[in-house]
């Protein structure tokens, strides 16, 4: 009986951790926004997404606040071809994430809920709780950005955004599997 405890025990506290390892939402700044209409349009193509569940706008900052459907698998390459789609591009993208005791090293990869994370720029440390984390990535930030993340890391997966012979921990085994490279 004791044994049987301590499995459903277990059991539990796995379910808690994975339902805690969530991209929870997304603060996509969009680029080459002109007017409300502009806005109106990259609005309406993102809320297309499945995994959206809501979306407030700032016409100041041309920012899209987008919350995510509870245990949504979350796809980021999908957000910028909506932005892309309505006619313009993204500029930032920051992620809110929950973590529990991720550690995550500089120039290293990890597996978060089914997405592989490259950390750049970062200082070797444990992640507990909400998160941002920056997408630099090719087309998610302005050029001089990326150079300067690129410049951080001697892997060529940065340049292309899949996995390659950089890439062999066992986070990321499986070669040619996208790769976002982020900071804190």
């Amino acid at each position: 009986m004791k044994h049987i405890f301590i499995f459903f025990t277990c059991l539990l506290s796995l379910q808690f951790t994975a339902t805690q390892a969530q991209v929870k939402k997304a603060a996509l700044q969009a680029s080459g926004l002109t007017c409300a209409m502009c806005s109106n349009a990259t609005l309406k193509s993102l809320q297309t997404l499945p995994f959206v569940d809501k979306i407030e706008t700032d016409l100041n900052t041309t920012t899209f606040n987008i919350y995510f459907k509870k245990n949504a698998a979350v796809n980021v390459d999908a957000l910028k071809e909506k932005v892309e789609d309505a006619g313009f591009s993204v500029a930032k993208l920051v992620l809110t994430a929950d973590f529990h005791q991720t550690s995550i090293k500089k120039d290293a990869h990890i597996d978060y809920n089914g997405l592989v994370l490259h950390f750049v720029g970062v200082k070797d440390q444990v992640l507990n709780g909400e998160q941002q984390i920056t997408v630099v990535d090719k087309n998610f930030v302005p050029n001089k950005t990326f150079k300067k993340y690129a410049a951080m890391t001697d892997m060529t997966c940065i340049q292309t955004g899949h996995m390659g012979t950089c890439c062999n921990t066992a986070a990321t085994s499986i070669a040619g599997s996208r790769v976002y490279h982020v900071t804190i």
